[in-house]
């Protein structure tokens, strides 16, 4: 993995909102998933059919909660590499992972990533989409297909306003979730347009909508 993974020591170049924060940011995800953190990412990972063996790369991965739950998946045999924008994520990730050998986190922007060619089964990026200019929406998937092998297996992951109880919509409008859910409503187009085939659609209620697609 040592040929994926590079070790820069500064923030990744990009117009796209980079978030800091990372403690702040688990805490508030387990709140804000209310104990049901671990079950949405396990059919998220379903989804797209994460296997062992797989290597996967995880775009925008913030704290590196979903790339230390896919190299759980992924075991001894397969690995992950997540990448973010953040310096104080990826360190973040890296401490949290320390004693996981086969995952590894480097700095890089979603339009620009610094990995191979061809080099991942999957590819996966969740709430990220939304951090981006919309111009560089369609670069991002683009750069995803380039590092998928032919046939590999891309999952986005973007906010979804909950559409069945007041308390989640209110909970939802009182802390903006519902207008980061509105800035990206489309991204089946997206992935179309950047060469994806099979696109399917699918929720992972309440907070989350996703996409699977392949890499034709």
């Amino acid at each position: 993995m040592h040929t994926l993974v590079h070790s820069p020591s500064h923030p990744a170049a990009t117009r796209g909102h980079a978030l800091g924060s990372p403690r702040l940011y688990d805490f508030f995800a387990e709140f804000f998933f209310f104990r049901r953190r671990r079950a949405t990412f396990q059919a998220l990972a379903a989804a797209v059919g994460i296997q062992p063996g797989q290597c996967v790369l995880d775009v925008g991965c913030g704290t590196g909660y979903f790339a230390r739950f896919i190299a759980a998946a992924v075991g001894n045999d397969g690995h992950v590499v997540g990448v973010d924008a953040s310096m104080s994520m990826i360190e973040y990730a890296r401490r949290k992972a320390a004693r996981t050998t086969n995952c590894g986190f480097q700095v890089g922007a979603a339009e620009a990533l610094q990995v191979p060619n061809d080099g991942f089964d999957v590819v996966v990026s969740s709430l990220v989409m939304h951090h981006l200019p919309e111009d560089l929406r369609l670069r991002a998937l683009q750069e995803m297909r380039r590092v998928l092998h032919t046939g590999g297996h891309l999952l986005v992951v973007e906010a979804q306003t909950p559409q069945h109880g007041l308390g989640w919509r209110l909970l939802a409008h009182a802390h903006g979730y519902d207008r980061m859910a509105r800035q990206v409503p489309h991204l089946e187009p997206l992935a179309a347009a950047a060469g994806f085939g099979e696109i399917r659609s699918g929720e992972a209620p309440p907070w989350l909508r996703y996409i699977t697609a392949v890499n034709a």
